[in-house]
């Protein structure tokens, strides 16, 4: 299996407010950075799309080291509590409806085929690749080319 290490990070301008992701793909002697923006959207919305979208990239199963600063994302695999949503049929331990259903969805699917080691780091503090995601995120927010997140449901 090729071995891939993956950085990300999600940024939003008010919570919810405009926001974006980023991520860098590393493998061997290549890099991939990649972005986007969204009008309306979470920051914890922009963590997890940012997981998706860089292991969608992948065309073959992987073993791959995945960095990010969300707790939200790490703890929810790391400590199983997106198993035991699944077993309630989607629900939180207290029987409320999961947030950000679609995108853990999607992130199960993009998982599926390779074997994931997932590691929390400190944001803002200094470590590179998390601080280049995080500019990235900024600069696809900044950038003004905002698509919709159709999956974001605003508090009634």
């Amino acid at each position: 299996m090729k071995k891939v290490i993956i950085h990300t990070d999600g940024a939003c301008k008010g919570n919810p407010g405009r926001g974006a992701y980023g991520a860098v793909l590393v493998c061997g002697k290549h890099r991939k950075e990649i972005s986007a923006g969204y009008r309306i959207t979470t920051n914890n919305r922009m963590e997890l799309r940012a997981a998706v979208a860089a292991l969608e990239l992948l065309t073959e199963p992987c073993e791959v080291e995945l960095h990010s600063d969300s707790k939200y994302l790490v703890q929810a695999i790391k400590e199983k509590w997106l198993a035991g949503w699944q077993r309630r049929g989607w629900l939180t331990s207290d029987k409320q409806p999961v947030k950000n259903q679609d995108l853990w969805r999607l992130l199960m699917a993009a998982m599926a085929p390779h074997k994931i080691h997932w590691h929390w780091v400190k944001g803002h503090a200094g470590h590179a690749e998390n601080e280049r995601c995080d500019h990235l995120a900024n600069q696809a927010v900044a950038s003004g080319a905002l698509a919709e997140d159709f999956g974001f449901e605003p508090c009634p």
